[in-house]
């Protein structure tokens, strides 16, 4: 395909961004050689990095299965990237074809490639918005119209929350969301941590300092917060490999190769 053809007008291809670095290292085609240069720092500051992009990819998909699972049918997937194979309306439907999901970005690219995958879908849709702003979301007209608000609904951040800095106050933005759901909803979360490997963290934050997103890790007590006013499940906020695998390679080689943990929680 010509880049031209998918490349939305406005689209700075020399500054890399966040979504499109992790479609690269999950092995995606929507990204720039500026993306790709930093990608590969990433790889250097922190090797095994498409390991850890691939482990994290595959927790929404085992997270999905078990909320469609505990009776959940409606999604609000938050920040949710370049498409890519296994997306939430795929997974969902495949057991209810009822399911609908609204995805969320800012990013034009993610949102006009979502916007091609879901062409002809009545029960899923994009809307480009900034997840920052839970009002401006909650209240776009695609997102009333797709979701009832008096049901439960699976609320998903996945590696998302450590792109919003502190003063931002993720856990407000959060809690602005989760207000708004019933009980029986769920938060499914992963976030990236420098409890592991604080050195190469560090440099990977350094890394990018050079694109248009800035990384912020948080320590797992930090992580734990932004599920105030949920229930945790088993196990727990846990590395992703290790949140319910169902096969060994949903594991991989090395469950403690990860810089990031994940876990559901549901709202009483």
């Amino acid at each position: 395909m010509n880049q031209q053809s998918w490349v939305p007008e406005g689209i700075d291809t020399e500054v890399p961004n966040s979504a499109r670095v992790y479609d690269y290292l999950l092995g995606g085609g929507h990204n720039f050689a500026a993306d790709r240069r930093l990608a590969e720092q990433v790889e250097v500051a922190t090797p095994g990095a498409r390991d850890v992009a691939r482990l994290n990819r595959a927790f929404p998909r085992r997270a999905v299965q078990f909320l469609v699972g505990s009776g959940v049918r409606q999604f609000l997937d938050l920040g949710s990237g370049v498409p890519t194979v296994g997306n939430v309306h795929e997974i969902a439907q495949q057991v209810d074809e009822r399911a609908r999901v609204v995805y969320v970005d800012k990013e034009p690219i993610a949102v006009a490639h979502s916007r091609m995958l879901l062409e002809g879908n009545e029960r899923a849709t994009v809307i480009q918005a900034d997840l920052r702003e839970p009002e401006a979301v909650l209240r776009e007209a695609k997102t009333r119209e797709l979701l009832d608000f008096d049901a439960p609904i699976g609320l998903l951040t996945v590696s998302v929350l450590h792109w919003i800095p502190g003063e931002r106050r993720p856990h407000e933005i959060v809690a602005a969301y989760r207000d708004r759901l019933v009980a029986g909803s769920c938060l499914a979360l992963s976030h990236v941590t420098a409890d592991f490997r604080p050195e190469g963290m560090a440099a990977t934050v350094d890394v990018f300092k050079r694109s248009a997103d800035g990384l912020h890790p948080r320590s797992r007590e930090e992580i734990l917060k932004l599920f105030d006013g949920f229930d945790l499940v088993e196990p727990g906020v846990v590395r992703t490999a290790l949140w319910r695998p169902e096969s060994p390679e949903d594991v991989g080689p090395d469950s403690e190769h990860s810089e990031i943990v994940a876990g559901v929680g549901r709202k009483p």
